[in-house]
Order: structure tokens, then sequence, then C-alpha cells
């Protein structure tokens, strides 16, 4: 029989990490910056996040695509309207209360997105 090897934990980038929690890298803690972060350490973030994480996820700065999921446009939308930038909750807030005309444009095409991909899917389940 072979000798069995320690099990090492799975860890990530701390820009992974920080991905999969919707969270601006930037915005997060030092010791969170600097260093890999398990897969154990991940999930119980994700299961009972410490307040700075909370905070984050409430306040922002969000990243891109958190900003885009929260306006309701694409990535690509966001571009085009010159937004290139991390947002904080407020600063969407005031977007979505002001809607300027890009937004309205960016969510319309997005919805029409949604909608053929929503077609294709029922179309492919039917064949």
């Amino acid at each position: 029989m072979g000798t069995s090897k320690a099990k090492t934990p799975q860890t990530m980038k701390s820009a992974t990490a920080a991905k999969k929690l919707g969270i601006l890298l930037s915005a997060a803690p030092a010791e969170f910056q600097e260093g890999p972060v398990s897969r154990d350490e991940l999930n119980a973030l994700q299961a009972d996040p410490p307040s700075w994480l909370a905070n984050l996820r409430r306040e922002g700065p969000h990243p891109r695509q958190v900003v885009a999921a929260r306006l309701r446009v694409s990535i690509s939308g966001l571009a085009r309207a010159g937004i290139t930038g991390p947002l904080t909750t407020a600063e969407i807030e005031n977007l979505k209360a002001e809607r300027p005309d890009w937004l309205e444009r960016e969510q319309a095409v997005q919805a029409e997105v949604r909608k053929e991909e929503l077609r294709l899917k029922q179309q492919r389940t039917k064949a």
C-alpha cells in the first residue's frame, strides 16, 4: 500500500474569492486582500458574513457585475453609458430614481435579450 498524503485545502486567490462573494476586492480589509482564501473560509464567509462583508454587500462600492445586475442592464450597457468603475448602493439608487435615457434604453435591450434567451431555451426543450 502507498503512503497517503495529507489532504491540502483547496485555495483561491483573494480576487477570485471577492468575485464569488460579489464584492470589490479593493474595498475589502487588507487581511482578506493579501492572502489566499480556502474553500472552507469562503463557505464560512458566505454562511455567516462578518460585519465588513455584510456592509460591503449592502452599501458598496460594488463591482460592475453587481452594478449591472442591480440596474438590470448588461456590463456592456454600463460601458456604453460611460460607467466603468464601481458604484455605491446610494449611487445605484440615485440612477434608478433619475431614470436617465441610457438606463431605460439599456434595460429595454436587456429585457429583449432575456426574452430571446427564454424563447431559445423553450425551443431547445421542445426539439
